[in-house]
């Protein structure tokens, strides 16, 4: 069995009732803590109009908590890329490579990462397919894109910049072919949505893959829920926060901030069927228990998907929720000595 590398996407969610600022914060501060601790890689969401979500600009992010951590990749989990200009973003990555040299990671998503009328405000006019924007992203940091394209010849500021990695999430196998074709890396979001995902995707990924200058073979990582506490009961109670959330955004298309677990559970016990339904499928994908029994269920997973990596996303209403969280699994897995 391959020995394990965790790492995290962090949503930066706003804790404790606070405002959007102390979520910022608190990512800085748990940021900080998971470098200690011996966390791989550390990846930064990206949020628009999103209750209970603080940030909207995952490349600020990723420059301050590059400043702030010594060792622990960092990079976007990810930049929604239609919501962007293609070479705006190589621009920005390439210049973040050039201030904290290679720890920096290029994450890339298909979605909006905002409800319908903020994905409007974001895209305006543009049509642009995502898989072309993906093709010559890419093109544009690894200065791959044919003669013929009309930009083919723009070279990137600071130039002779070893620029980074780009990696495709995708949350079932829409990305992951195309992830392989451009020679990117593929992060397999288990904890978005509720339908099977089979290793048969991570295949696919693997199948596909095209090495580029940039990434030389695939690499697949996984992204789970997982929340760490004393016992099972407890961490299902500490997950409610995050189940409720989903359940509003997803099927009745509203977004609230984060409620806490005691306040959700009048709401939770008088929900329709068909919304305990949703809510009991979308707490079975969370990864929940003590440290002991998440470690297994994380190794046994990483196992079925043949991938030496997992990422943790974890949010809670209280912030040392989530302190425990990560402290609890960096001692379960001896992450300080591997």
């Amino acid at each position: 069995m391959k020995k394990i590398k965790l790492s995290v996407l962090d949503q930066s969610p706003v804790h404790d009732g606070k405002d959007d600022r102390h979520g910022l914060q608190d990512t800085l501060e748990l940021a900080q803590l998971c470098d200690e601790l011996g966390y791989h890689r550390y990846m930064l969401a990206e949020h628009h109009n999103s209750p209970g979500y603080a940030s909207s600009c995952p490349e600020v992010m990723v420059n301050s908590v590059a400043n702030v951590t010594k060792n622990i990749r960092v990079g976007s989990g990810g930049v929604m890329l239609n919501n962007h200009n293609t070479f705006k973003v190589a621009e920005t990555f390439n210049m973040l490579c050039a201030l904290h040299g290679n720890r920096i990671d290029l994450g890339i998503g298909r979605a909006s990462g905002a409800n319908y009328q903020t994905a409007q405000a974001l895209h305006g006019n543009n049509t642009q397919d995502y898989s072309q924007k993906a093709y010559e992203l890419i093109g544009y940091l690894n200065e791959s894109l044919p003669n013929e394209h009309q930009f083919s010849n723009l070279v990137l500021t600071p130039s002779n910049v070893e620029v980074p990695p780009v990696y495709f999430l995708g949350s079932s196998d829409g990305s992951a072919k195309l992830a392989g074709i451009l020679g990117g890396g593929f992060i397999l979001a288990l904890f978005i949505g509720t339908h099977d995902r089979s290793n048969a995707i991570i295949n696919e990924y693997k199948n596909s893959f095209r090495a580029t200058n940039i990434m030389k073979e695939p690499k697949a990582i996984l992204a789970v829920a997982c929340i760490v506490a004393d016992t099972k009961e407890k961490a299902q109670y500490i997950a409610s926060t995050h189940t409720y959330w989903k359940l509003q955004a997803f099927t009745r298309y509203e977004r609230d901030d984060l409620i806490s677990p005691k306040d959700l559970k009048n709401i939770i016990s008088n929900l329709s069927p068909s919304d305990k339904k949703y809510y009991d499928e979308t707490m079975d994908t969370m990864i929940l228990g003590t440290a002991k029994e998440c470690k297994e269920e994380i190794t046994e997973l990483a196992k079925i998907y043949d991938v030496d990596e997992v990422m943790i996303v974890n949010v809670t209403y209280s912030f040392n929720d989530r302190i425990k969280t990560y402290t609890l699994l960096a001692r379960e897995f001896n992450l300080e000595n591997s």
